[in-house]
């Protein structure tokens, strides 16, 4: 199975580069990274100089960019990958975006005669290396038995959530829980440390209870460390809060402490911050009590 691969970036890289690993056949484009071209054409990927070079041979064309008008364009724009899939080839959009967009690009590339599945991810870098990441999927059952295999090539959960959307409404969900967990966790250790208690003591005493997680793992020791190096940046988390508030809307679904911590999130951004790990919501408090949080 031959497969087009769009977006290397903080995400895309180590996922194409555990399709190559796996032996799947694999052309990459991404004008943005020329490096990580390199790196994967170095492993035995080829290059593509435009998408729809890229995605002239594929069977699958998965494509892992940042947003609903990313995706678009490296579908539709110049050079679109939409002008030479084949009729019967699969694009399965790893992107995380808004559900209504992912219903829009799948009734335009129907008019092709091409299928789609959104299925955006969880885990973050690390989980993107060690090819250990959740897949929330949405599309036909038939289509998603045809790209499980691939996906279990660069994720330890595959879980066909609906019908096209699907995945990337789940996405949203994980993402509000993901966001306000990290806030919670800023704030509790801040309050811990202020209160006279060592944040590592606090840590390495709740983190096998009711009150661990997956989250609380990953994100204190950064947090203590003050290492903000980006698995997953504020700016794309704020980019996902953003779109969890139009689907809200749309629903009239309510969402308090989603708003609460996108308010947050703005205010790092706005201070230089974007570009760091979404543990930087420690920083928020920091601005407020005027105390680095330390082991």
């Amino acid at each position: 199975m031959k497969i087009g691969f769009i977006g290397l970036g903080i995400m895309g890289k180590p996922m194409a580069k555990n399709l190559v690993k796996a032996g799947y056949e694999l052309t990459v484009s991404d004008k943005f990274a020329a490096a990580a071209v390199e790196e994967l054409v170095a492993m035995g990927a080829k290059s593509a100089k435009t998408n729809a070079e890229a995605a002239r041979e594929a069977d699958v064309l998965i494509t892992m960019v940042p947003n609903s008008p990313q995706v678009k364009e490296a579908l539709f724009g110049e050079d679109g990958a939409a002008e030479t899939l084949k009729p019967g080839s699969i694009v399965l959009d790893c992107s995380s975006i808004n559900p209504v967009a992912s219903r829009e690009i799948c009734e335009e590339l129907a008019k092709k005669g091409v299928e789609m599945m959104d299925a955006p991810v969880s885990g973050g870098e690390p989980k993107a290396i060690d090819a250990t990441l959740a897949f929330m999927v949405g599309g036909k059952p038939e289509i998603f038995e045809k790209v499980k295999g691939i996906l279990e090539k660069m994720g330890s959960s595959v879980v066909l959530c609906g019908d096209i959307g699907a995945g990337n409404v789940t996405k949203l969900c994980n993402q509000i829980v993901v966001a306000i967990n990290i806030a919670g966790l800023a704030e509790a250790m801040t309050l811990g440390q202020q209160c006279g208690v060592a944040p590592e003591k606090i840590f390495e005493a709740i983190k096998g209870g009711l009150a661990g997680s997956t989250v609380m793992n990953a994100k204190a020791p950064m947090m203590m460390d003050q290492n903000f190096k980006p698995g997953f940046r504020i700016n794309l988390h704020i980019k996902d809060l953003n779109n969890v508030v139009d689907a809200a809307a749309k629903y009239d679904s309510p969402i308090p402490l989603t708003q609460s911590v996108l308010e947050m999130m703005k205010i790092l951004n706005r201070d230089g911050d974007a570009a760091c790990d979404h543990s930087s919501l420690i920083k928020y408090y920091q601005k407020l009590t005027g105390e680095q949080l330390h082991h």
